[in-house]
C-alpha cells in the first residue's frame, strides 16, 4: 500500500470475511465504513437499546479515526441507517452527544434490514483532517 494510503481495523469478524477496512485514509481524507453495534466478542452490543447501539457504532468509528490521525472534530459527514423510523430519536440523541459541537452534515436513512437482525443501527463517517 502507498505511504499516503492507510487503513484501520476494529477487530470485527466481518472485516476479513468481507474484505474491508473499518476506516481508510488517503491524504487528509478518512472514510469510516458502515459500523454496526458489534461487541468485542462479536455478539450484538446492547440488544434492543438503540441509544447504546448508536454510541457503540460511533465509538468504534471514532477509534478508527484516531488510529489514522483524525478526531471526531474532523468529521464532516455521517450517515445513520435505521431499521425502524421510530428509532431516530434515540439514535439522534446519541449522535448529538458526540457531535453537538461539530454538527457535521448528516443523513438518517431507514432500511429494510441490516446484516444481523439484532442490529438496529449502523453508522458511516467521513472526515477531513486539518
Amino acid at each position: 500500500m502507498c505511504a499516503d494510503r492507510l487503513r484501520a481495523g476494529s477487530g470485527s469478524p466481518y472485516e476479513p470475511r468481507i474484505g474491508f477496512s473499518r476506516a481508510f485514509r488517503v491524504g487528509n481524507v478518512v472514510a469510516v465504513s458502515g459500523t454496526a453495534p458489534v461487541a468485542d466478542d462479536g455478539s450484538v452490543f446492547a440488544p434492543g437499546d438503540v441509544h447504546a447501539q448508536t454510541r457503540r457504532c460511533l465509538d468504534i468509528g471514532i477509534r478508527a479515526l484516531v488510529e489514522l490521525g483524525a478526531a471526531a472534530s474532523d468529521v464532516v459527514r455521517t450517515r445513520t441507517y435505521l431499521v425502524d423510523p421510530a428509532d431516530w430519536t434515540e439514535a439522534g440523541r446519541a449522535h448529538g452527544e458526540v457531535f453537538a459541537q461539530v454538527r457535521p452534515a448528516s443523513t438518517m436513512v431507514v432500511v429494510a434490514g441490516l446484516l444481523d437482525p439484532g442490529w438496529r443501527v449502523e453508522v458511516e463517517m467521513d472526515a477531513i483532517i486539518g
